[in-house]
């Protein structure tokens, strides 16, 4: 008894290669983002015309508020980073050691302090 046909017989199921790959628009997708630069205003455009509008009448809530979205478009993501110690070791922390006498007796300050 076979328990799974559709892998033995070499049709459906996952295969290599197969599918949409991650990140390709849609022919549609790519339809409406063809036909909104060639009108000559895309979305970017309109953040950021709204932003340095909202920004010049002193709207700076406003105005960030727009950057935010309009953002990841202008700017690249920071890259993650490993930090590493000297000569590229392992970081090492080290604690300084705060040394605090024990307190003192009342007579022990009397004697250090007191009007000789």
């Amino acid at each position: 008894m076979i328990e799974n046909n559709q892998t033995k017989s070499g049709r459906g199921g996952k295969r290599e290669g197969a599918g949409r790959k991650p990140g390709s628009a849609t022919k549609k997708t790519r339809e409406i983002a063809d036909r909104a630069a060639t009108e000559g205003v895309m979305p970017l455009e309109v953040m950021l015309n709204a932003m340095r509008t909202l920004y010049s009448e002193g709207d700076l809530l406003g105005a960030a508020s727009v950057a935010r979205y309009a953002a990841p478009y202008c700017h690249a993501r920071l890259s993650t980073i490993e930090h590493t110690g000297k000569a590229g070791n392992e970081l090492t922390q080290t604690y300084g050691v705060l040394r605090v006498s024990p307190p003192m007796t009342e007579a022990e300050w009397e004697a250090s302090y007191s009007v000789k």
